[in-house]
């Protein structure tokens, strides 16, 4: 059996080796620096986990308990490590399931390889078992696909896979395989792929455009950033905070940009968005500048987009060329990776303080705090609410730890109130609002960052989507930490129909099972929590485990999250209740 070292030996010197397609996709793996993957074997794609079986030592696989959850396991690991997260189906069903997956990946840019099985080429277009069309299906939510149907095809589709997953603007990649590759042989070489034809994922950095930026800059009055997961993936956290202490100006984040600046910072002024910070989003339309760094001015930000800033002057900075001027016209588009157009920024930027401008951000901020903040993490009133179990996992983990949630009321909950002192911190469904998202993807992320505390914070709604894969928790004895907030309800549902359709709760309330005999089932630690008095010891004992841990809160069923941009309305319409 070859040696991973033999491996990079035959990528370094192009020699050939002759093995079969599916040994070859080994190979290939493992010439990438994979050494883990998630997915589910099948008929279809049996010739590779054949070979997988032989390759134990090199590569470990996880058994998903639904190939969603390969998906966004390997979500979370990628997310975590800025590495491209691998899963793998077979054909048919097995490779449907992975569509929510990809669609996920491909809204919130992550870095994803799926390999899935298909029918042999001779029954492509038969109808036969388990085929489908998962090229066409797929066509829409990822960043590229493949077919392979010939063996000697897999180390060069494989090589620009991995290239286009982990470039410019990250995203998935799938490579559809027939199974008559999978066993022809092959004089295997690997070279990794360095370059596609008409594929350009670093835009040349044009600095005319980053001195009209430096120049609008050092002009505002009332400057404003916001900035999004772009910085995160461009690794341009350091820039950024250079940039607003140099320059003074506050910086809000979107929900997956949040960990790129330490909660704590003096400038960090809380979330954009439908239920974001009050101050940020009612002087989104104050300001005379907005500087949006590494974010895609989604709908759940701008609220109408015909009110969205428009006595300002708007710079984005982006590493995609189709996001600008997609949602929001800017007078100043600066196209690059964060990283390096920031740092042709920094020097052509004034230093200033803005203080009177940051005092209205403090004075917006401590209203909103004696309003809701207060009330959210200290009640008192007897229920428990999610706010402040947020709260208490901060102080537990000292701001340390990876925050992994799910979709729903816990979702905003977490992102307004978890705080981060480091990035890649923060996993969340952004984009798509994937439900079912948090158990697998908290899984991943653990898998990818053993050193680190993962928490899991879900809904009752959201866990049942992907409770089976509890079964991968047992199996490896991952230690993820999973909090489950129990309302008895699809709580963000209901918020809605509390709020807009007078009170008519359809299909929201939930009878939910005894879901702690359910993780002592698969043998993980687990307590439940209804009075304030348990809160704080429960959790600290959650984090010091050093085992899988399952944690139930029962929290007020009828609590609603608030701020709140009331669907269609504009940013300064954000109600305080």
């Amino acid at each position: 059996m070859e040696t991973l070292k033999e491996t990079k030996t035959i990528e370094k010197s192009k020699a050939t080796i002759k093995i079969s397609g599916a040994e070859a996709i080994i190979h290939c793996l493992l010439a990438e620096g994979v050494d883990l993957l998630y997915g589910y074997p099948g008929g279809a794609i049996m010739p590779v986990y054949d070979e997988l079986y032989k390759f134990q030592d090199k590569l470990t696989h996880i058994l998903t308990r639904h190939e969603q959850g390969a998906t966004h396991a390997a979500q979370g690991y990628a997310r975590v490590t800025g590495k491209v997260g691998v899963a793998m189906a077979t054909s048919g069903p097995g490779a449907t399931n992975l569509v929510t997956g990809l669609a996920d990946a491909q809204i919130d840019s992550t870095p994803m390889v799926c390999i899935t099985g298909q029918v042999p080429r001779h029954l492509l277009g038969t109808d036969a078992f388990q085929e489908t069309d998962i090229i066409g299906i797929s066509t829409p939510v990822t960043k590229w696909n493949y077919q392979v149907t010939r063996a000697e095809e897999i180390p060069k589709i494989l090589a620009k896979a991995f290239y286009i997953a982990r470039s410019g603007r990250p995203g998935p990649v799938l490579v559809d395989i027939t199974k008559n590759a999978q066993f022809e042989e092959i004089n295997f070489s690997y070279e990794a792929c360095i370059g596609v034809r008409s594929y350009n994922p670093y835009p040349k950095i044009d600095t005319t455009q980053v001195e009209a930026a430096a120049e609008l800059i050092n002009s505002a009055k009332k400057p404003f950033i916001v900035f999004g997961q772009g910085v995160i993936l461009g690794e341009a956290e350091a820039q950024l905070k250079s940039l607003i202490e140099k320059t003074g100006i506050p910086a809000a984040w979107t929900i997956l940009g949040v960990a790129a600046l330490n909660s704590e910072h003096s400038l960090n002024v809380g979330m954009v968005g439908m239920h974001g910070n009050y101050a940020p989003n009612l002087l989104t339309n104050e300001c005379d500048l907005l500087i949006a760094i590494g974010m895609r001015f989604d709908d759940r930000v701008t609220g109408n987009l015909d009110t969205y800033a428009k006595q300002a002057k708007i710079i984005h900075f982006d590493i995609d060329p189709a996001e600008i001027n997609k949602n929001v016209k800017v007078d100043v588009a600066v196209l690059g990776n964060a990283k390096d157009t920031l740092n042709l920024l920094l020097p052509l930027v004034k230093d200033n303080k803005h203080q009177s401008w940051h005092n209205v951000f403090k004075e917006k901020y401590q209203i909103e705090f004696d309003t809701l903040i207060n009330k959210d993490i200290h009640p008192t009133k007897e229920k428990l609410t999610m706010g402040e179990v947020i709260e208490q996992i901060n102080q537990a983990s000292n701001n340390s730890a990876v925050i992994v949630t799910d979709v729903g009321q816990h979702q905003m909950v977490a992102c307004r109130y978890a705080k981060f002192n480091q990035t890649k911190s923060n996993i969340t469904s952004g984009g798509l609002g994937t439900m079912g998202f948090a158990l697998p993807a908290a899984i991943g992320a653990k898998m990818g960052a053993m050193d680190r505390e993962v928490v899991a914070i879900i809904g009752d709604g959201g866990y049942q989507m992907t409770i089976q894969e509890l079964g991968v928790i047992f199996q490896h004895n991952v230690p993820v930490k999973i909090v489950v907030l129990n309302n008895d309800h699809l709580g963000m549902v209901r918020q809605w129909q509390e709020l807009f359709f007078e009170k008519r709760y359809a299909s929201t309330v939930m009878v939910n099972p005894d879901f702690v005999k359910i993780a002592e089932g698969y043998h993980i630690k687990s307590k439940r929590v209804s009075k304030r008095s348990e809160l704080k010891s429960t959790i600290e004992e959650m984090l010091a485990s050093k085992d899988p841990y399952f944690l139930e809160v029962k929290v007020e069923k009828e609590d609603n999250v608030f701020p709140m941009i009331p669907s269609g309305a504009s940013v300064s319409d954000i109600r305080l209740k």
